[in-house]
């Protein structure tokens, strides 16, 4: 089957949605969500490798990759927000139900879109993407937690450094034992897109926005609890954003879930794609049939 992948744009409430897509639009749909500070291009080996038997969609969220980039007047950067574009954008494709891979910012994003339409989520696939208050790695969050609290030019310092291209780099290369296996065109390509004129401003808000995303863990966990959704942990546990506890931690409302660590960090595609890859397409083969 061909598992070419197309560039494509959507219209979602008068904003730009650039997305990738691959596979059969009659297999099963599998929805990629990316974190900070990338965009679907973390996906695009991944993407290839399950569009024979899927059909793999990856959009940018707003004011990320190659999507719209409103100024903040002109559009509300929440997660909530940044949900609806998501929901508009399958709704737009026809997609009804779906299988999700969240990771960092997608996975706030994902929550949303199950606590939504809980019967519309087939499989979560989490690679650090966190629902846990154990899985937040201490002192990477507090100066974000300090910022959204109360926002000024002292807590805002802080929160800059997590823009600049030292702090990009980190994020791919901190807890891979081999970072030869990582390729510096990710940092340089997302560094790029962050030190757009006005990015910085939008990142800003998500984090001042990030602590709604605690908020709403009780209501996550009680959504696993209640729908048992078939769940699995492929982690990066060297990650000093979101650690090996926040894995484990599924495990207590999950009881069933699957929960890999590997030796590898934030960004665990990069270093374990053939491994991550075996792990889904076990795993999906198996809980969608």
């Amino acid at each position: 089957m061909d598992s070419a992948v197309h560039h494509r744009t959507a219209t979602v409430d008068g904003l730009e949605v650039f997305y990738r897509e691959a596979g059969d639009p009659r297999s099963p749909a599998v929805v990629l969500l990316h974190g900070f500070p990338t965009s679907s291009h973390m996906f695009r080996r991944l993407i290839p490798a399950l569009a024979d038997r899927y059909h793999v969609i990856a959009p940018d969220h707003i004011g990320f990759g190659q999507s719209a980039m409103p100024a903040p007047g002109r559009f509300p950067y929440t997660f909530d927000a940044l949900t609806d574009v998501t929901a508009g954008l399958l709704e737009h494709l026809g997609v009804d139900r779906f299988a999700m891979y969240v990771q960092d910012y997608g996975a706030p994003i994902g929550w949303r879109l199950a606590l939504r339409a809980p019967d519309r989520v087939t499989a979560i696939i989490t690679q650090n993407g966190n629902a846990y208050e154990e899985g937040f790695v201490r002192p990477f969050w507090d100066g974000v937690f300090a910022y959204a609290e109360a926002p000024g030019p002292d807590t805002e310092a802080p929160v800059r450094a997590a823009l600049t291209p030292e702090s990009t780099r980190w994020q791919y290369v901190n807890g891979v034992p081999d970072p030869s296996l990582v390729s510096p065109d990710n940092w340089v390509h997302d560094q790029a897109l962050l030190d757009r004129p006005g990015n910085d401003v939008i990142q800003l808000a998500l984090f001042r926005d990030y602590t709604a995303n605690v908020d709403l863990y009780p209501r996550v966990h009680r959504y696993f609890r209640d729908s048992r959704v078939p769940l699995l942990a492929v982690w990066g546990a060297n990650d000093e954003i979101f650690g090996p506890e926040g894995a484990k931690a599924f495990g207590r409302d999950l009881p069933d879930a699957e929960i890999h660590l590997l030796d590898s960090g934030h960004f665990a595609l990069e270093s374990h794609l053939e491994t991550i890859t075996g792990h889904i397409r076990d795993f999906l083969g198996r809980v969608l049939g």
